[in-house]
Protein backbone atom coordinates (compact mmCIF):
# COMPACT_ATOMS: atom_id res chain seq x y z
CA UNK A 1 0.00 0.00 0.00
CA UNK A 2 1.30 3.46 -1.29
CA UNK A 3 2.07 5.64 2.08
CA UNK A 4 0.00 8.87 2.07
CA UNK A 5 1.79 12.07 1.14
CA UNK A 6 1.24 15.41 3.13
CA UNK A 7 0.01 17.02 0.20
CA UNK A 8 -2.79 14.81 0.37
CA UNK A 9 -3.18 15.13 3.81
CA UNK A 10 -3.44 19.06 3.56
CA UNK A 11 -5.85 17.98 0.49
CA UNK A 12 -8.28 15.97 2.40
CA UNK A 13 -7.95 17.93 5.11
CA UNK A 14 -9.07 21.49 3.37
CA UNK A 15 -12.15 19.47 1.86
CA UNK A 16 -13.60 18.32 4.97
CA UNK A 17 -13.04 21.77 6.73
CA UNK A 18 -14.72 23.44 4.21
CA UNK A 19 -17.33 20.22 4.19
CA UNK A 20 -17.64 20.99 7.86
CA UNK A 21 -18.06 25.14 7.81
CA UNK A 22 -20.59 24.82 4.86
CA UNK A 23 -22.73 21.99 7.49
CA UNK A 24 -22.37 24.80 10.19
CA UNK A 25 -23.54 27.54 7.95
CA UNK A 26 -26.67 25.21 7.46
CA UNK A 27 -26.71 24.57 11.33
CA UNK A 28 -26.66 28.03 12.35
CA UNK A 29 -30.20 28.75 10.15
CA UNK A 30 -32.14 26.59 12.83
CA UNK A 31 -30.27 27.16 16.16
CA UNK A 32 -31.79 28.09 19.50
CA UNK A 33 -30.38 31.21 20.17
CA UNK A 34 -28.78 32.23 23.84
CA UNK A 35 -27.46 28.88 24.19
CA UNK A 36 -23.84 27.17 24.94
CA UNK A 37 -21.34 26.75 22.53
CA UNK A 38 -18.31 24.30 22.10
CA UNK A 39 -15.38 25.94 19.54
CA UNK A 40 -12.24 25.37 18.54
CA UNK A 41 -10.08 22.53 16.67
CA UNK A 42 -9.88 19.02 16.75
CA UNK A 43 -10.07 18.66 20.24
CA UNK A 44 -13.15 20.52 20.52
CA UNK A 45 -14.62 18.86 17.25
CA UNK A 46 -14.08 15.31 18.95
CA UNK A 47 -15.48 16.25 21.98
CA UNK A 48 -18.92 13.83 22.32
CA UNK A 49 -20.35 16.50 24.58
CA UNK A 50 -23.97 15.40 23.64
CA UNK A 51 -23.94 11.93 23.86
CA UNK A 52 -21.52 12.80 27.65
CA UNK A 53 -24.53 14.99 28.58
CA UNK A 54 -27.00 11.99 28.07
CA UNK A 55 -25.16 9.17 29.74
CA UNK A 56 -24.49 11.72 32.63
CA UNK A 57 -28.21 12.79 32.96
CA UNK A 58 -27.20 16.48 32.03
CA UNK A 59 -30.01 18.15 30.52
CA UNK A 60 -28.51 21.39 28.57
CA UNK A 61 -28.29 22.59 25.13
CA UNK A 62 -24.67 22.39 23.70
CA UNK A 63 -23.28 23.53 20.02
CA UNK A 64 -20.39 22.32 18.80
CA UNK A 65 -18.40 24.16 16.35
CA UNK A 66 -14.76 23.03 16.33
CA UNK A 67 -13.33 22.06 12.98
CA UNK A 68 -9.80 19.81 12.90
CA UNK A 69 -6.75 21.34 11.64
CA UNK A 70 -7.89 25.02 12.17
CA UNK A 71 -5.08 27.45 14.18
CA UNK A 72 -6.62 30.57 15.74
CA UNK A 73 -5.72 32.39 12.30
CA UNK A 74 -8.44 30.25 10.92
CA UNK A 75 -10.72 31.00 13.52
CA UNK A 76 -10.19 34.36 12.96
CA UNK A 77 -11.53 34.04 8.92
CA UNK A 78 -14.72 31.97 10.40
CA UNK A 79 -15.67 33.26 13.48
CA UNK A 80 -19.02 33.68 11.71
CA UNK A 81 -19.95 30.06 11.38
CA UNK A 82 -17.81 29.55 14.64
CA UNK A 83 -19.48 31.55 16.58
CA UNK A 84 -21.74 34.10 15.18
CA UNK A 85 -24.13 32.45 14.21
CA UNK A 86 -25.27 30.63 17.24
CA UNK A 87 -25.64 33.52 18.99
CA UNK A 88 -24.60 31.91 22.53
CA UNK A 89 -24.80 33.13 25.96
CA UNK A 90 -22.09 30.93 27.02
CA UNK A 91 -18.91 29.81 25.13
CA UNK A 92 -16.44 27.86 25.30
CA UNK A 93 -13.13 28.02 23.55
CA UNK A 94 -10.01 25.95 22.77
CA UNK A 95 -7.90 26.96 19.78
CA UNK A 96 -4.06 27.14 19.86
CA UNK A 97 -2.92 23.66 20.14
CA UNK A 98 -2.44 23.68 16.19
CA UNK A 99 -0.63 26.05 16.64
CA UNK A 100 1.99 25.14 19.15
CA UNK A 101 2.12 22.51 17.37
CA UNK A 102 3.07 24.09 13.88
CA UNK A 103 7.31 24.12 13.26
CA UNK A 104 7.23 27.92 12.89
CA UNK A 105 5.38 28.40 16.64
CA UNK A 106 5.87 31.76 18.52
CA UNK A 107 4.04 32.04 21.64
CA UNK A 108 3.25 35.74 20.69
CA UNK A 109 1.59 35.61 17.78
CA UNK A 110 -0.78 32.61 19.79
CA UNK A 111 -1.39 35.12 22.07
CA UNK A 112 -1.90 38.24 19.91
CA UNK A 113 -4.81 36.05 17.54
CA UNK A 114 -6.57 34.60 20.54
CA UNK A 115 -6.93 39.01 21.78
CA UNK A 116 -8.05 39.58 18.64
CA UNK A 117 -10.60 36.55 18.80
CA UNK A 118 -12.04 37.26 22.35
CA UNK A 119 -11.87 41.11 21.47
CA UNK A 120 -14.03 40.49 17.98
CA UNK A 121 -16.66 38.49 20.49
CA UNK A 122 -16.78 40.92 23.06
CA UNK A 123 -17.60 43.42 20.11
CA UNK A 124 -20.51 41.57 18.71
CA UNK A 125 -21.68 39.63 21.49
CA UNK A 126 -20.85 42.56 24.55
CA UNK A 127 -23.18 39.99 26.92
CA UNK A 128 -21.78 36.19 26.39
CA UNK A 129 -19.77 34.61 29.32
CA UNK A 130 -16.89 33.67 28.05
CA UNK A 131 -14.61 30.33 29.27
CA UNK A 132 -10.88 29.70 27.81
CA UNK A 133 -10.23 26.46 28.32
CA UNK A 134 -6.59 25.04 29.10
CA UNK A 135 -4.50 23.04 26.38
CA UNK A 136 -4.88 19.25 27.30
CA UNK A 137 -1.44 17.45 27.99
CA UNK A 138 0.03 15.27 25.39
CA UNK A 139 1.70 11.96 25.44
CA UNK A 140 4.45 10.60 23.32
CA UNK A 141 3.75 6.99 23.63
CA UNK A 142 4.10 4.11 21.50
CA UNK A 143 0.73 4.81 19.89
CA UNK A 144 1.99 7.58 18.07
CA UNK A 145 1.80 6.66 13.68
CA UNK A 146 5.19 6.30 12.27
CA UNK A 147 4.73 7.77 8.65
CA UNK A 148 5.88 10.41 7.53
CA UNK A 149 3.53 12.94 7.77
CA UNK A 150 3.35 12.24 11.62
CA UNK A 151 7.57 12.88 12.30
CA UNK A 152 7.08 16.39 13.29
CA UNK A 153 3.77 15.76 15.99
CA UNK A 154 6.15 17.08 19.42
CA UNK A 155 8.55 19.00 17.74
CA UNK A 156 7.05 21.95 19.15
CA UNK A 157 3.96 20.13 20.76
CA UNK A 158 5.71 19.42 24.33
CA UNK A 159 3.88 19.36 27.34
CA UNK A 160 6.48 22.37 28.34
CA UNK A 161 5.24 24.71 25.39
CA UNK A 162 1.42 23.71 26.44
CA UNK A 163 2.40 25.10 30.22
CA UNK A 164 3.73 27.97 29.31
CA UNK A 165 0.72 28.77 26.59
CA UNK A 166 -1.32 27.87 29.29
CA UNK A 167 -0.09 30.28 31.89
CA UNK A 168 -0.01 32.91 28.84
CA UNK A 169 -3.88 32.19 28.14
CA UNK A 170 -4.51 32.54 31.39
CA UNK A 171 -3.24 35.96 32.18
CA UNK A 172 -4.41 37.24 28.99
CA UNK A 173 -8.24 35.95 29.86
CA UNK A 174 -7.62 37.99 33.24
CA UNK A 175 -6.34 40.83 31.02
CA UNK A 176 -9.93 40.73 29.33
CA UNK A 177 -12.50 39.59 31.82
CA UNK A 178 -12.76 36.39 30.98
CA UNK A 179 -13.28 33.24 33.13
CA UNK A 180 -9.96 30.56 32.46
CA UNK A 181 -10.50 26.70 32.88
CA UNK A 182 -8.09 24.07 33.71
CA UNK A 183 -9.73 21.35 32.98
CA UNK A 184 -7.12 18.67 33.15
CA UNK A 185 -7.01 17.91 36.54
CA UNK A 186 -6.89 13.40 36.20
CA UNK A 187 -5.69 13.44 32.76
CA UNK A 188 -2.43 13.47 33.45
CA UNK A 189 -0.35 10.35 34.53
CA UNK A 190 2.46 10.85 37.23
CA UNK A 191 4.64 11.89 35.27
CA UNK A 192 2.26 15.06 34.00
CA UNK A 193 1.91 13.31 30.81
CA UNK A 194 -2.00 12.88 28.98
CA UNK A 195 -2.67 9.26 30.01
CA UNK A 196 -2.05 6.44 27.65
CA UNK A 197 -5.32 5.18 28.04
CA UNK A 198 -7.35 8.50 27.13
CA UNK A 199 -5.54 8.79 24.16
CA UNK A 200 -5.59 7.74 20.56
CA UNK A 201 -2.31 8.99 19.34
CA UNK A 202 -0.92 10.96 22.17
CA UNK A 203 -2.69 14.45 21.31
CA UNK A 204 -6.31 13.07 20.24
CA UNK A 205 -8.61 11.40 23.21
CA UNK A 206 -11.18 8.96 23.46
CA UNK A 207 -14.58 8.82 25.20
CA UNK A 208 -13.31 7.77 28.54
CA UNK A 209 -10.16 11.02 28.47
CA UNK A 210 -13.38 13.44 27.33
CA UNK A 211 -15.35 12.34 30.68
CA UNK A 212 -12.11 13.62 32.72
CA UNK A 213 -12.69 16.64 30.97
CA UNK A 214 -16.83 17.32 31.73
CA UNK A 215 -16.40 15.95 34.68
CA UNK A 216 -14.05 19.57 35.45
CA UNK A 217 -16.74 21.49 33.79
CA UNK A 218 -19.92 20.42 35.04
CA UNK A 219 -19.18 23.49 37.80
CA UNK A 220 -19.42 25.85 34.65
CA UNK A 221 -22.31 24.52 33.10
Amino acid sequence: MAEITMDEIQERLKFEQEDRLERFRKLNENIKKGETLFTGSLLMEQFPINELLMTNGMNHVIYNRGIGGFKTTDFLEHMEEMVFGTEPSRIFINIGTNDIGSLDYKLENLIENYETIIRKIQKRLPDAEIFMMAYYPVNETDKVPQEEWAKNFFVTRTNENISIANEAVEKLAQKLGCHFINVNKGLTDEQGKLKKEYTIEGIHMYANGYQVVLDNLKAYL
